[in-house]
């Protein structure tokens, strides 16, 4: 086929591809997206200065509270609603699973994390934020309005699931109330909300290791994650991957009563609170509230005590020594690895191969 024919289809067919841009349907998906984001049809709005101003002059405290309120609010309401539908629906398998619970709060945890995480980190819970704050770097003055903005998104959460579910959680209460049961409780409108256990489980020590061994669980994988080092993450994935972590413990352990998030529990709690009664911060409240922050601090401790390389974090660029090259250069002195790259590197450079008459290979010193 000539080159004139592929350049100018329209002299056989009367069918000009090129003109209506329809011959990006034969290329690949990539370049069709890279010619749509180099050919802009309609040039954008320049960004005037006054927006500039604007943008500029907003507190970046507060952007960073709105950024974790609304990270934690686009997690936990599609989790929440996936329960409302499943519940009020009397466990009809069309209306939901858990299964299908496991997976809105997977990918509610991957939106918010791709929405929020540029603004405010992607903490999302106060667990990873103390952690952060111990292990990492992070200023322990932005803990505590960090905490109270991730509540309050889980709190505005369980607020507007409440307002779009009203008569169908009002007739559950009634319902439940008829039984002779708490509307806080396992099947009640309070349970839709945050976690509360069966009636048959009474041993709170059990409740306490199931949530302690889950919530560490959820902590090794996004300290994982968040390793530099670790070659198997990219950030692309990052969200995906905690979303996923987040499900599985969800599909695994949700009928033993889980909560993994002291914000996700105590913001929705206060909501079950209002609504149907202070006995929503009965005697498993505290597990389901206290138990997240230990638990995954001991994990982090186990992360960063079994699994931190922090040498390969530092080789890799994405840190440095606390007393810079000199105490980089101590380092490797005291291990010998710095002697063994240097014998290497007169080894390698200061031999030479010289080929004799008879073709037998000689090692000559330079």
């Amino acid at each position: 086929m000539s080159s004139e024919h592929v350049e100018s289809p329209a002299h056989a067919t009367g069918y000009d591809a090129r003109r209506i841009h329809t011959n990006e349907l034969e290329l690949g998906v990539t370049d069709a997206i890279q010619r749509h984001v180099h050919r802009n049809v309609v040039p954008p709005k320049p960004v005037s200065q006054r927006k500039l101003d604007f943008e500029h002059s907003r507190p970046r405290w507060l952007r960073e509270m709105a950024g974790e309120a609304m990270g934690v609010f686009i997690y936990v309401y599609p989790g929440i609603a996936s329960t409302a539908s499943f519940f009020l629906n009397k466990t009809e398998p069309q209306f939901g699973s858990l299964f299908q619970i496991g997976w809105a709060y997977a990918i509610g945890i991957a939106f918010a994390i791709i929405t929020c995480g540029s603004t405010s980190g992607g903490h999302f819970s106060p667990a990873i934020t103390i952690c952060l704050a111990f292990w990492q770097g992070f200023p322990w003055k932005k803990v505590p309005y960090y905490i109270f903005a991730q509540v309050f998104g889980a709190f505005l959460a369980g607020l507007v699931l409440v307002g779009q579910y009203w008569p169908e959680l009002e007739a559950l209460k009634a319902a439940v109330v008829a039984e002779g049961l708490s509307p806080n409780s396992l099947g009640g409108p309070g349970s839709i909300l945050c976690s509360f256990p069966a009636p048959t489980q009474t041993n709170y020590g059990y409740l306490f290791m199931i949530e302690w061994f889950v919530d560490s669980f959820l902590a090794i994988v996004i300290w994982s994650v968040l390793d530099p080092a670790n070659p198997f993450v990219t950030p692309a994935a990052a969200p995906f991957i905690i979303g996923l972590a987040y499900a599985n413990m969800v599909w695994g352990f949700a009928n033993v009563t889980i909560s993994t998030n002291l914000a996700r529990d105590l913001g929705t709690r206060i909501v079950a609170a209002i609504f149907y009664g202070g006995d929503a911060f009965n005697r498993y409240a505290a597990i389901a509230v206290f138990v997240n922050v230990p638990a995954t601090f001991f994990a982090t401790c186990v992360y960063e005590a079994v699994l931190r390389d922090s040498f390969a974090i530092i080789a890799k660029g994405h840190g440095e020594h606390e007393d810079g090259a000199d105490g980089l250069v101590r380092h490797l002195t005291k291990t010998g690895t710095l002697e063994q790259g240097v014998t290497n590197s007169i080894g390698g450079a200061g031999d030479t191969w010289s080929e004799s008459n008879n073709g037998r290979k000689e090692v000559l010193p330079v």
